[in-house]
């Protein structure tokens, strides 16, 4: 018997306790894993091998190796927080430029609009592609635009499908056509049906006031008139009805219904009672209102009056004729006055929506987890952020919720995985083991004094 079995057993639970003790210093960490100190025995080698009735010299600290199972989700009340539920790790750049990643998802906005954690490294994330409704290209830091943008003018949104103005209603196909009846006029109520209102915007973010006006012509048939900030539009020339005109032309409807015996839309023609196509827009030009006149406040000819739209797209499919009142189930425009940003959130996959004052929802970003082929190859680095290694392979990169990667949920966060009892009873474990070497240690010692006192 010798010291050298005590001796080792003392380092290896000494720093058994010390992983212990971590652990337990960190139960309250957010995204903290337990580490375990994994031994190994040793045995002395010879030439000849060590043989059937070998005893080993002792213990040694093979590995302490962090479990990385799931910690529990605790909701906060902050949004930006992300919690990961299932596999994948942030991706954060720390102020060095270099890549490491982490489960803690306690983030904030910086000073220029970065998404951070509280060691200042940036969350990684792809920007996000309206086109394809996904992240594309690589994983850069994510910046929050603190405005709007610029202001959209109605008929250029950022969708293509949704351009311009989308208008569906139900015609009462009780309302009785009226012989004789006066032309179309903007302050003559008696001289069409139903009208509703929208909003709609101008280049520079400016609202203008949208007046739809619909007159029952015939049986199944239908004309629809415009107004821009009270004056009508003539569809032919692309101009107003400026009210300083000696002559107002006669009003021309911007488009003419027909209904089928069923109530549906059969067919759909424009100003100039050309039919459009199924599934397209009728599309129309409107001078600047606004802009309408000269320094002296003559009124311009239309060729020199400022475009407001050029060819601004209506979309009036779905509407119905249908015994029952007249009512208005769609009526979207795809424009917007400049805006601010009034809040951030996360959904489940990962991807950044922000809220404008304007009444805008945009995507801006996809946040992206990486995966390892061995995670405990990761090298701890402090601060809840690991680098990867040769040991633990090079990242495999995926949106959260798709290809085994986890879900996010905004507004919580993952627990340290740390069971406290559990390291209270380790610590006690470790303690008695420490004693028993330390007793084979002193049992030695009195073998050795047995042996120097022989005579």
């Amino acid at each position: 018997m010798s010291f050298q079995q005590g001796l080792s057993g003392l380092n290896a639970t000494s720093k058994s306790l010390e992983v212990i003790g971590n652990n337990i210093a960190n139960a309250n960490t957010f995204g903290a894993k337990a580490s375990r100190a994994e031994f190994a025995d040793m045995y002395a080698a010879s030439l000849n091998g060590t043989g059937s009735s070998s005893i080993g010299i002792g213990t040694q600290v093979a590995n302490v190796a962090q479990q990385f199972s799931q910690g529990n989700v605790t909701a906060t009340a902050n949004p930006m927080d992300l919690a990961i539920n299932g596999r994948g790790f942030f991706m954060l750049q720390d102020t060095a430029g270099r890549e490491v990643v982490s489960r803690n998802g306690q983030f904030s906005l910086d000073r220029n609009g970065y998404v951070v954690n509280s060691q200042g490294m940036k969350l990684l994330a792809k920007q996000w592609d309206e086109s394809v409704g996904r992240g594309v290209l690589e994983p850069v830091p994510i910046r929050i635009v603190r405005s709007g943008g610029d202001a959209i003018k109605t008929g250029e949104g950022e969708v293509d499908q949704d351009r311009g103005v989308r208008l569906t209603m139900n015609f009462d196909a009780g309302t009785p056509v009226v012989p004789g009846r006066t032309p179309f006029a903007v302050d003559n109520t008696s001289s069409y049906d139903f009208s509703t209102s929208q909003t709609v915007y101008d280049g520079q973010g400016l609202p203008l006031a949208m007046t739809y006006y619909f007159r029952k012509e015939a049986a199944d048939e239908w004309s629809v008139f415009a107004s821009i900030d009270g004056m009508g539009i003539d569809p032919e020339q692309g101009t107003v009805h400026h009210p300083d005109l000696e002559e107002i032309p006669a009003a021309i409807p911007i488009a003419s219904l027909s209904f089928g015996s069923d109530g549906r839309l059969a067919q759909v023609r424009d100003a100039a009672g050309d039919e459009v196509p199924p599934g397209a827009k009728v599309r129309m030009s409107i001078n600047d209102p606004r802009l309408t006149t000269d320094a002296d406040g003559a009124v311009l000819p239309a060729d020199e009056q400022t475009r407001l739209y050029t060819e601004l797209p209506f979309d009036l499919g779905g509407s119905t004729q249908l015994g029952a009142s007249f009512s208005v189930s769609d009526l979207r425009q795809d424009g917007y006055r400049p805006g601010d940003l009034l809040g951030v959130s996360f959904d489940s996959n990962g991807i950044l929506k922000a809220s404008y004052s304007n009444g805008r929802y945009l995507n801006l970003a996809q946040v992206q987890l990486a995966d390892f082929a061995n995670v405990q190859g990761l090298k701890a680095m402090g601060g809840n952020v690991w680098e990867q290694t040769f040991q633990s392979g090079p990242p495999v990169i995926n949106a959260a919720g798709s290809n085994s990667m986890g879900l996010l949920q905004s507004g919580a966060l993952e627990a340290s995985n740390i069971d406290l009892t559990a390291e209270l009873v380790n610590m006690i474990t470790a303690q008695r083991i420490y004693q028993a070497n330390a007793q084979t240690i002193k049992t030695v010692d009195q073998v050795m004094q047995t042996l120097v006192n022989l005579r």
